[in-house]
């Protein structure tokens, strides 16, 4: 069980401090918010700085860097470093959003036994079974889908005898697991794919985009499940019998309860009020969140449970999220303040980018923001890095939705591959080898045909838009 110390009510206070105002900013609720969220997200770094292992720290001394260079080169040096730091609260009030659903999951037993139903169906149904059900947690749960299907999935896999079929097995359900998860990356409102992407292409919505990048999804799901059916492994003996999983398709419904509640929510605010989507998420998941929690089982009155769930997570779940939550904000600042600072210089060299052909650019996407995983670059990063640079649609004579369907597609073949990201490294983390083993040699057959497939989607969008 975690411990609260004062650092960490102190970090738990700011994140909930910057939440507020971006909501406030969000839904146009005071124009303080303007000076008071930089003031905060530069705290909770400070904070963090003395905190966070070598890796994150490195990130932080960059963005310290890049705010140096900006100070000495840059005449809009305070515009450009309030954007940035715009972006790192933004990414911070988001992350603790979608973190209370996760909390509120936790003590839930019906989501339990459904992650446990999924993970024990039979070989024939048990990859696609997986996927879908774990685009259903991912959308709730986000990265806690992965931990919670992983550990059900490699403790249902423990129970087998043999250690060729059980190597066979959790693999095969490790990467239905994974790849369900990032299948729901291009679409899904909940994820930092959507939410950064059309923060940074003007004129695109979650709405606009939703059907085009769900198709994104859709072929990556169709083709894990192809490579699973077609290449399955060949067994030295037949596989012992085994049980028949525990309860039916039914416990599925408290999933797609409180994912209608939540589109619902979204759809209904979205088209009566001129909030972004992404500003109606931090509020309305939250709320659901805490409702969930008091419509659960437990001592004393609602209220009281509620309010003990929120000190825990705001005292001691969130911050210990501190290496997460630095590097999310800091590839964010990074991102904002090295883009601009590169723009001139791009402009310097000669470059015309809007004189290539716009499905060119469009396909590159896809494979330079999974390269640049490789390198190190977080999604965030990459994006924020190259989404300034590009052409504007007009200029490329595309509609602004096709650039969001080629980024989001090469952010989760990014997901798909980098030893870097948090999918591949819980995946690891799981199967008992690296990340980097998880990207190369699991995915590496799924990214490149994943790869020219969405490439080739991508470019047929292009052309249509």
């Amino acid at each position: 069980m975690l411990r609260s110390t004062l650092a960490d009510r102190v970090a738990g206070g700011l994140i909930v401090a910057i939440s507020l105002s971006v909501i406030a900013r969000e839904w146009g609720l005071g124009s303080w918010v303007a000076s008071v969220a930089p003031v905060l997200t530069v705290a909770l770094l400070a904070l963090f700085a003395v905190q966070v292992g070598p890796s994150r720290l490195a990130f932080i001394l960059v963005g310290l860097v890049l705010t140096g260079v900006s100070l000495l080169y840059d005449p809009d040096w305070s515009g450009v470093i309030g954007r940035g730091l715009a972006s790192a609260a933004f990414i911070a009030a988001f992350f603790a959003a979608l973190g209370t659903l996760r909390n509120a999951a936790d003590s839930a037993p019906s989501i339990r036994a459904c992650g446990r139903f999924l993970s024990q169906q039979p070989p024939g149904r048990r990859y696609i079974a997986l996927t879908v059900g774990g685009q259903l947690f991912a959308l709730l749960l986000n990265y806690g889908a992965i931990v919670l299907l992983g550990s059900l999935a490699t403790a249902n896999a423990a129970d087998e005898p043999d250690a060729e079929i059980r190597a066979h097995r959790t693999r095969r359900m490790l990467l239905a697991i994974q790849r369900g998860f990032l299948s729901t990356l291009p679409w899904s409102p909940l994820s930092f794919a959507v939410a950064i992407s059309t923060a940074l292409i003007p004129g695109t919505s979650w709405a606009g985009t939703l059907l085009p990048c769900m198709t994104t999804g859709a072929i990556l799901v169709g083709l894990g499940w192809a490579l699973d059916t077609i290449f399955k492994p060949r067994l030295a003996r037949r596989p012992s019998t085994r049980a028949a999983p525990e309860g039916n398709w039914g416990l599925m419904l408290p999933l797609f309860v409180l994912l209608g509640i939540l589109v619902s929510a979204v759809l209904i605010l979205s088209a009566i009020t001129d909030i972004r989507i992404v500003g109606l998420v931090i509020v309305i998941v939250p709320v659901i969140s805490m409702v969930w929690i008091g419509l659960q089982t437990g001592p004393g009155p609602a209220v009281l449970r509620i309010a003990r769930r929120v000190r825990g997570y705001v005292g001691e779940e969130l911050p210990a999220y501190r290496g997460e939550i630095t590097l999310l904000m800091m590839a964010g600042y990074i991102g904002t303040v090295g883009a601009h600072l590169l723009v001139p210089v791009v402009a310097a060299s000669g470059l015309d980018l809007a004189a290539l052909p716009a499905w060119t650019i469009l396909v590159a996407l896809v494979w330079i923001i999974p390269l640049a995983g490789q390198l190190g670059m977080n999604p965030i990063l990459a994006v924020s890095l190259l989404a300034p640079l590009l052409p504007s649609a007009a200029e490329m004579g595309v509609s602004p939705t096709a650039i969001i369907v080629a980024i989001t597609a090469g952010w989760a073949m990014s997901g798909a591959t980098s030893p870097y990201t948090a999918t591949t490294l819980m995946i690891g983390s799981f199967a008992g080898i690296s990340a980097g083993q998880v990207g190369r040699r699991w995915n590496g057959g799924f990214a490149l045909l994943a790869g020219v497939a969405l490439s080739i989607w991508v470019a047929l969008f292009a052309t249509m838009s």
